[in-house]
Parts: C-alpha cells; sequence; structure tokens
C-alpha cells in the first residue's frame, strides 16, 4: 500500500499534545530545553513518515560503571524496543546499533517487544578510534549498501561527547572508557539523525548551544554533547520520546497505524521492563541499582504516561 499521509489539523493537535506529554518536566530541569526544541517530534516524525524507502537504524544504551551490577540503564533500550517492533510491523527495516557492553540488554529488551530475533545488530568495539576504524566502516559501508539503504538513524538516551571531547554522565564523570563512539555512525552525512535526549549529554543535544545547557543543567557546560541532528526531541524520560514518535508515526500514516501501535500496550511495556532488568541485565540510571525503576519512578508512573499518550493519539482501544 502506498503511503497515506493525514496531516490533517486534527492530527496535527494530536502530536502536540502527544510533545507535551513527552517533555514533562520530571525533574525540574529541562523545560528550557523542552522549549527550545517544540515542533521536533513532528519534524522528526514526518522525516520517516514522507520518506519513501525509510531504513531506520536505532542507537541505545548507557552502560552505568557504578551500578550494581554495572550494566546498562533501563531508560533507552524500552523506547528502542516499542520502536523496533512498530517499525518492523510495518515492513521498515530496522537495525539495532549498540556497543558490546550494552548489547544484551538492548537485544533482550527488543526481543520481548516481538523484534525479530534476526534483527541486524551494529556492535561498535570500545577501542574504534575514528570513521576509517574498520569495524565502523564496515558498518558504514553496509548501510549503504542495503537495500534500501539506511535512511534514518535515531539516538535513544545514548551519551555523546562533549566538547573537550569526553563522554560525561549526569555527575558530570567521565565515562569515555564503558562509552564506544557511537557518534561515529549518527553523524553520518549521508543519513538523517534524530536524537531522543532528556537531558543533554546525549547524542543530538549539539542542536542546541552548550550556553543553553549550561543554564539549564547542573554541569551543563561539562556534559554538554557537541554533536548535533537534523530533529532533536528533548523530554522528560527518553523512553517517553521514543513511545510519542511511534503514536506521531501512527497518526501521520494512515496505512501504518492499526499494525504500528498493536504490541504497543501497557502489558508489553511492563513485560519489556521487567524482562529488561532481569535478563539484560539493566539498572536505574539515577539510583544504579537493579530495580523496576526507570529514572527513579517505577513502571505504574510511567505506565500512566503510556495511558495519556495512547489517548492524545486517539488510540485508548489498544490498552
Amino acid at each position: 500500500m502506498s503511503a497515506v499521509i493525514d496531516n490533517s489539523p486534527e492530527v496535527l493537535t494530536r502530536i502536540e499534545q502527544i510533545e507535551t506529554i513527552c517533555g514533562r518536566d520530571v525533574g525540574n530541569r529541562i523545560e528550557p530545553l523542552v522549549h527550545a526544541t517544540k515542533g521536533g517530534l513532528l519534524a522528526a516524525a514526518c522525516s520517516i513518515a514522507e520518506h519513501p524507502s525509510p531504513h531506520v537504524a536505532i542507537i541505545t544504551g548507557f552502560f552505568v560503571p557504578h551500578g550494581t551490577p554495572p550494566a546498562a540503564e533501563t531508560d533507552g533500550p524500552i523506547g528502542c524496543a516499542h520502536l523496533a517492533a512498530g517499525l518492523q510491523r510495518v515492513g521498515v527495516p530496522v537495525r539495532l546499533v549498540t556497543d558490546p557492553l550494552c548489547l544484551n540488554a538492548v537485544k533482550v529488551a527488543a526481543w520481548a517487544a516481538g523484534v525479530s530475533t534476526d534483527v541486524a545488530c551494529d556492535v561498535v568495539p570500545m577501542d574504534a578510534a575514528s570513521a576509517e576504524d574498520p569495524s565502523v566502516s564496515s558498518i558504514l559501508k553496509c548501510w549503504q549498501s542495503a537495500e534500501p539503504p539506511v535512511s534514518h538513524v535515531i539516538a535513544i538516551d545514548r551519551a555523546g561527547p562533549s566538547y573537550d571531547g569526553s563522554i560525561h554522565n549526569i555527575r558530570g564523570d567521565d565515562i569515555t572508557d564503558c562509552t564506544a563512539p557511537l557518534q561515529l555512525l549518527f553523524a553520518h552525512p549521508k543519513v538523517i539523525s534524530i536524537g531522543i535526549a532528556d537531558l543533554g549529554n546525549e547524542l543530538g543535544m549539539g542542536k542546541l548551544s552548550r550556553d543553553l545547557i549550561a543554564k539549564t543543567v547542573k554541569h551543563g557546560e561539562r556534559i554538554a554533547c557537541s554533536i548535533p541532528c537534523h530533529h532533536l526531541i528533548v523530554c522528560g524520560v527518553c523512553n517517553w520520546g521514543a513511545m510519542g514518535l511511534l503514536t506521531a508515526l501512527a497518526l501521520l500514516r494512515v496505512d501504518w497505524k492499526s499494525r504500528l501501535t498493536e504490541g504497543f500496550t501497557l502489558e508489553m511495556d511492563k513485560h519489556i521492563l521487567i524482562t529488561l532488568v532481569n535478563e539484560g541485565p539493566a539498572v536505574d540510571g539515577d539510583t544504579a541499582v537493579q530495580a523496576f525503576t526507570i529514572e527513579t519512578f517505577p513502571w505504574e508512573f510511567h505506565g500512566n504516561v503510556l495511558t495519556e499518550l495512547l489517548a492524545a493519539a486517539g488510540l485508548s482501544e489498544s490498552v
């Protein structure tokens, strides 16, 4: 079926509502960043919905070295899983992109969501030095030789280098040694880049000024990521931004709507979290504890946000 785009006033209003829900400031720390990127969700969704042959690579995985145990955090892989599963259901090729430390968590979350177990996984080693590194160049060649070629790369809560070249966590700690340089793929000039971020140190945040991040976020001047993107979505929790993108696509693409969201339910969301924490393993990015929480909030809190997103999209019957 050919693309059927619905850009009616009602749809645009619903997407604005979804963006507002995703941009809820749960920690009194990002409101100026959300305001500066207003419209980013619609622009990102349109870039995929209107593309004649989309092929999406999704980057995620934020390793917490001081975690108990050291592991990927729960924010990122869940949103990636929902988005990848939905895109696969409508026939859009998907690739998962991460590093060795986060690979198992990313795959576990994706499989829990129903993503095919043979989904392409691109893994960049920790010591990759440049785009000319064989491990990176081989992935880029694969992206371009695929049919269709990779058209979009989406980074969901993935730390990126600051202006001094180092990568930092929320506390300002240098985590470069345990964060592979996935920016070498994200910044590829032939691919449309979408950043989903909630603080300032994530890939794509270079679209905003370092000064704005410094004024808004604690340690902002030190942690601000220098890597920009074409479309930036700033949200209270990065998983919400990925879910918001999924629901926005469902509104824009009439021909995708039912299949795109058929597995996007409260039951599935909780299942992904439980599986990710137990089998990833994964930890809460804020508390660094292996628990069924995301950014300190229990699943029920996030479930309420998901319910609001579905209602805003007119998809309440999918719950």
